[in-house]
């Protein structure tokens, strides 16, 4: 398999696990019955059953005949689905959740679900019962990964924050006492001079005072640091060794940054791409960057559900991008004979539609828009990407494009 087929293949698997895990954190059980088990690949099925079989017979001194029933199912259901494993779990391991889930007016239902393989190998058995399913282990494998200190300053003021994933995190920010070029009156040039060259001393100490702080305690976890400002600004005070010497050794660049509050953070990830490269944020930059280069020309792009959906389905789409803030369905009609799409919220009823042709409208179908898009895109060989919404253009395909965009192999019209 090509490494763009595995990585679109990784995308679509990261989606649905997300999917999921939104799902599971809806549940709410009546009490502590909620079940979950994550279990590395390197346990045996044996011994898994073996606790479960444990946790059953526990359970039973459980004193609400309610919630020692359900437990007790729970388990029973779990127990059931481990006996479609062999020796030991797949690859990475899987993770179970079972419970009756609160559905409203005072019943329960029954879920169980199993997600096997995840992102990241699971790393120790983890037995939970509770009323929420234990999802937070799944959320931190999903997360962005990637840790970068950034500090932008000039001789007026600085800002020192974290580009996390694709998040830029403003955190800390000071202001300094040193004055303008222009002395006052009554002082000699000398020691003016010596004053301007004591405060400006003070505040780089202020600044790397506030990195060192920042960074230093998560120095292990960091991937790099940069710096912008203008020159001779950032070259002065990377040359005079305030930063902590572990904290300068993880410096990878300093770049000329125009603005050095909270919005000269974001202008030093721009500056600093060619460090970033292989940070999410950039290859989202660069997707979108070139998604409105091409809108600009006015030919080779398409946004909007359903003029993405007819590029698709002619096979035009060369990129499909997918705000990872999207969260609506896809409600397929039919009018006498021609199919008819509608988006709705994911929360929302199906309403009734309104055919083009005002024949009456048959609901064929209902589904979540990105499986849709997706499947689409796969039958054509289409690569999916999906933007975050942390930057600038992220948030304009959300907001401004419904979501959905493409970039085009060629010219359709469409």
């Amino acid at each position: 398999m090509s490494s763009d087929a595995e990585e679109a293949g990784e995308e679509r698997r990261k989606y649905e696990f997300k999917k999921v895990i939104e799902d599971l954190k809806e549940y709410e059980g009546s009490g502590t019955q909620l079940v979950t088990i994550y279990i590395p690949e390197d346990k045996q099925i044996s011994d898994v059953v073996e606790h479960v079989i444990t946790e059953h017979s526990e359970a039973s001194n459980i004193k609400s005949k309610q919630t020692r029933t359900n437990v007790q199912d729970a388990l029973t259901s779990i127990k059931d689905r481990l006996r479609y494993y062999d020796n030991f779990p797949p690859e990475r391991g899987i993770v179970m959740f079972s419970g009756a889930v609160n559905s409203g007016g005072g019943q329960t239902t029954m879920v169980t679900k199993v997600l096997e393989s995840p992102p990241e190998p699971i790393q120790s058995f983890r037995y939970h019962c509770d009323s929420n399913f234990l999802t937070g282990p799944l959320e931190d494998m999903l997360m962005d990964k990637g840790l970068f200190g950034l500090v932008v300053l000039d001789r007026r003021e600085a800002n020192v924050g974290w580009l996390k994933g694709k998040r830029v995190e403003p955190v800390k920010s000071a202001s300094s006492l040193v004055p303008g070029k222009q002395r006052k009156g009554g002082q000699s040039a000398q020691r003016f001079a010596r004053l301007r060259l004591e405060a400006i001393d003070n505040f780089y100490q202020e600044v790397a005072g506030m990195a060192n702080d920042l960074f230093v305690p998560k120095r292990h976890e960091m991937d790099g640091v940069l710096v912008g400002g203008p020159s001779p600004t950032k070259d002065e005070f990377l040359d005079g060794d305030y930063l902590h010497h572990e904290i300068q050794d993880l410096v990878v660049g300093k770049f000329d940054v125009a603005y050095t509050d909270e919005s000269g953070l974001y202008d030093l990830v721009d500056a600093g791409q060619e460090a970033l490269a292989d940070q999410e944020v950039i290859k989202d930059k660069k997707q979108m960057d070139e998604f409105f280069e091409k809108l600009h020309r006015g030919n080779e792009s398409t946004y909007g559900f359903e003029a993405t959906r007819k590029n698709l389905v002619m096979g035009s789409v060369d990129r499909l991008l997918i705000s990872e803030d999207l969260r609506k369905d896809v409600a397929i009609f039919d009018c006498d004979g021609q199919e008819e799409y509608e988006l709705i919220d994911h929360r929302h009823n199906t309403p009734t539609h309104e055919c083009e042709d005002g024949s009456e409208a048959e609901l064929k179908e209902r589904e979540d828009v990105i499986e849709f898009l997706m499947n689409l895109a796969d039958q054509r060989g289409t690569e999916t990407k999906f933007i975050s919404t942390d930057f600038e253009k992220g948030e304009q395909l959300y907001d401004a494009f419904g979501g959905i965009a493409g970039i085009l192999r060629y010219s359709t019209g469409v």
